[in-house]
């Protein structure tokens, strides 16, 4: 068997560790006599999975017990209309517009209701920088902030020493570079993120909740969509994503073993660094266009400055081993994701292969 290097926005890498526990697991778990497949989601074996899963998930985040974790379907794009269906109260909610996702939440916040504002958009600028202090024009009885804290598409990310106490409830979407460092979570009214990125398999959604924040949705909405009760009835008002509860629990004891966040922090730093340096130390022949300060290090767009190049080096990194390295189709170009379950040899591995190809072709 040989497994290639995947640079996938999303579904994206999974630890091979954790694969391969799942893979042993996968027709009977734990002399269950099933597979976490099969076996009841309010049985003591199910029971038991959640609970560990979310007992891992508060230990690494650090999740004061005020908050209510829960385990959601419908991606975060269900998200994007569940959180003001919950939050807004009739009220006004501002939205900062950094990139494509922020900016699909926005439209979507717009459809729940018209009082729904955008205090910043940074479009005019590519989507390459975060709003200045002096573009943000927020709302002081706003019901809450939204931001997307990572841009998964255009390589934007907010530095946590930029994430400011507004007076109002901030509501984060950190779908792509959740677990991936520490965070102060207390600075935040809602989080929420799909799993596909950093978590485990498509499917499960991610919702961390503050207690004050439940209880404001209106009698229309739908029950499914309430947070109280979904909250109540412990993520379990109808059949959870069992399968992806019991993966992600694995990733959380993964993530355990490396050290927990601060050590999966530093080894993705160092990801990271060693991928921009290439980048921008290649005399021009690759070009990432996001400011210094704000840029991800999860998600690394970048161009070549010869366009006619592009199926060159996506043939010859397929061929090496490296996939899903296009460019999301908005942007164009390269978009190399490198989620926590992405190694640093495989980083080492695509930037070898980028130094080679500069070379060669430059």
């Amino acid at each position: 068997m040989s497994r290639i290097w995947n640079f996938s926005a999303g579904p994206a890498a999974l630890p091979e560790e954790v694969l391969l526990q799942a893979q042993e697991e996968l027709l009977e778990w734990h002399g269950a006599g099933c597979s976490v497949m099969e076996m009841s989601h309010r049985g003591k074996e199910f029971t038991g999975i959640i609970e560990q899963a979310e007992a891992d998930l508060r230990e690494l985040m650090g999740i004061p017990a005020q908050y209510r974790v829960l385990f959601l379907q419908g991606g975060a794009t269900q998200q994007f209309a569940q959180i003001p269906m919950n939050l807004l109260a009739g009220r006004s909610a501002d939205y900062i517009v950094t990139g494509v996702w922020s900016e699909k939440a926005y439209k979507e916040a717009r459809r729940i209701s018209p009082l729904v504002r955008c205090a910043a958009n940074t479009e005019a600028s590519h989507f390459t920088r975060l709003p200045t202090a002096e573009e943000i024009k927020l709302d002081p009885f706003a019901a809450y902030l939204h931001v997307c804290t990572n841009e998964t598409i255009h390589g934007v990310e907010i530095p946590a020493q930029r994430i400011a106490d507004t007076g109002v409830p901030l509501v984060a979407d950190m779908s792509s570079h959740i677990l991936s460092r520490p965070l102060p979570v207390e600075k935040f009214g809602l989080i929420y993120a799909g799993a596909q990125k950093n978590i485990g398999p498509s499917g499960l959604t991610l919702v961390i909740v503050h207690q004050d924040l439940l209880g404001m949705a209106p009698l229309t909405i739908p029950t499914v969509m309430d947070y109280a009760v979904l909250a109540e009835n412990g993520s379990m008002l109808n059949t959870p994503p069992t399968y992806g509860i019991y993966f992600a629990g694995l990733v959380f004891q993964w993530l355990k073993r490396q050290g927990g966040l601060a050590g999966i922090d530093a080894v993705n730093a160092k990801k990271a660094r060693i991928l921009y340096e290439c980048i921008d130390q290649s005399g021009g022949f690759y070009h990432n266009p996001v400011e210094l300060d704000c840029r991800s290090r999860m998600n690394v767009p970048f161009t070549l400055a010869d366009p006619e190049l592009d199926a060159a080096f996506l043939a010859g990194s397929k061929a090496a081993g490296l996939m899903s390295l296009k460019g999301h189709k908005s942007v164009g170009g390269m978009r190399a994701s490198i989620y926590n379950a992405v190694p640093l040899a495989g980083v080492q591995a695509l930037v070898d292969f980028m130094n080679d190809f500069a070379q060669r072709r430059g």
